[in-house]
């Protein structure tokens, strides 16, 4: 199969949380170490950063890759979901994995996926760890898919693991409380392994430091122990956050002796986390008249923070190209939105997408005001057309709608 063919087996074939959404979930990590040992054990052989997080995680990833990468090591980086092309999910400082490693892993192992039922997402860690280990990358590092517990990256023991924040969010696999999403996150912390969580709530924090004394692990509470940060191309109000969680980090890494970071490599690394690993989605800005930004936050906490972030932006109309998938609890999210703003409803186009109709409908329940549209490029095109220069445009509610307009 060529690359094409064998990514649309891959999405096809198999659960895709990206796509499905809950069959895509599962409970236990048996198939996974069925994968591992049939690979091998790839993951024996990488020193790994594990980040879980219900946001920041992905951010929080990327900028400890850029200041690895500027410290001069060869460093790995596995991060989901994609937003484009399904490679950006496995780098080595910034570059994708190759096709051809994606095309000849998955026709040499395609018979045991099928046998054993191996899930998109179980083999996409399996590829991850397999090239990681094949091109002997100096560090790893490893985000969390969702929750951390029963996540398919959870057969790590890694240098460090960090939990950036939690929310609500996946509550039907992770539990409705902070306290419940917190023990399931707290679910990658090792035995005698350092863990840095980077923010915290009463709720969270009693939680994290049973889980660390019962694992006999130092913890560290960087938004306590971080004063000082360096300025960064990702410039969102809520990078604040992951930068110190990065910095706790590197601090940690920097004690074990094994990898040296100076300052300078930490300054060069989180003012250049664009151009060293190629992230997207996060405040990033299209276009200056009108102001046009996208972002990827789908979730109440990430949300909170980016739409706080948009009232304080000055401009005469706000324009929202905005989608969701179907799983989001609308009566939490939809609150949050101004309603003085004016709305181009759209549906991403997966499976998950939920339709324009029912958005509409819900969005009216909260004076919310507009129009739906056939698609996501259709709504930003409308928004674009009708802005004007002082106007401010804002995309979101879901990763896969900023993943349309990019």
């Amino acid at each position: 199969m060529n690359y094409q063919e064998t990514t649309e087996w891959m999405f096809n074939q198999l659960p895709m949380y990206q796509l499905q959404g809950a069959s895509a979930y599962k409970k236990d990590l048996t198939n996974t170490h069925l994968l591992i040992n049939h690979l091998d054990n790839p993951h024996k052989n990488l020193k790994s950063i594990h980040v879980a997080g219900t946001n920041g995680k992905g951010s929080t990833s990327h900028m400890l890759a850029s200041i690895l990468q500027e410290a001069g090591y060869k460093v790995g980086l596995y991060t989901s979901p994609h937003l484009k092309d399904f490679r950006e999910r496995i780098k080595i400082n910034g570059i994708d994995i190759s096709e051809e490693f994606v095309c000849d892993f998955i026709n040499t192992n395609k018979s045991f996926f099928e046998s054993n039922e191996i899930s998109f997402f179980e083999m996409s860690v399996g590829l991850a760890f397999d090239y990681f280990s094949k091109e002997k990358v100096d560090i790893a590092i490893i985000e969390v898919g969702m929750g951390g517990r029963l996540d398919a990256t959870n057969i790590i023991t890694p240098l460090v693991s960090v939990i950036t924040n939690i929310g609500l969010d996946h509550t039907q696999f992770l539990g409705n409380t902070l306290e419940a999403v917190a023990f399931e996150k707290g679910g990658i912390i090792k035995p005698k392994i350092p863990v840095v969580i980077g923010e915290y709530t009463p709720e969270t924090k009693p939680v994290f430091l049973d889980k660390a004394n019962e694992c006999k692990s130092e913890i560290y509470f960087a938004s306590d122990l971080i004063s000082e940060t360096f300025p960064s191309d990702l410039i969102g109000n809520y990078q604040l956050h992951n930068k110190k969680t990065a910095l706790q980090t590197i601090h940690l890494i920097n004690a074990g002796k094994e990898f040296q970071i100076n300052p300078e490599n930490i300054k060069t690394g989180l003012f250049n986390v664009v151009k060293n690993t190629g992230l997207q989605g996060r405040w990033q800005q299209l276009g200056d008249a009108p102001k046009i930004i996208c972002d990827t936050a789908h979730n109440k906490h990430g949300l909170e923070i980016v739409l706080n972030q948009v009232k304080k932006e000055k401009f005469d109309t706000l324009h929202i190209v905005l989608g969701v998938v179907n799983d989001k609890d609308l009566d939490e999210i939809l609150p949050l939105f101004p309603k003085s703003a004016i709305y181009y409803f759209c549906k991403p186009d997966i499976f998950r997408g939920l339709s324009t109709a029912i958005l509409e409908k819900k969005a009216a329940d909260f004076n919310l005001k507009g129009k739906s549209y056939n698609s996501v490029s259709e709504a930003y095109k409308e928004a674009f057309k009708n802005a004007k220069k002082s106007d401010f445009i804002y995309i979101g509610g879901s990763t896969f709608v900023v993943a349309e307009i990019l």
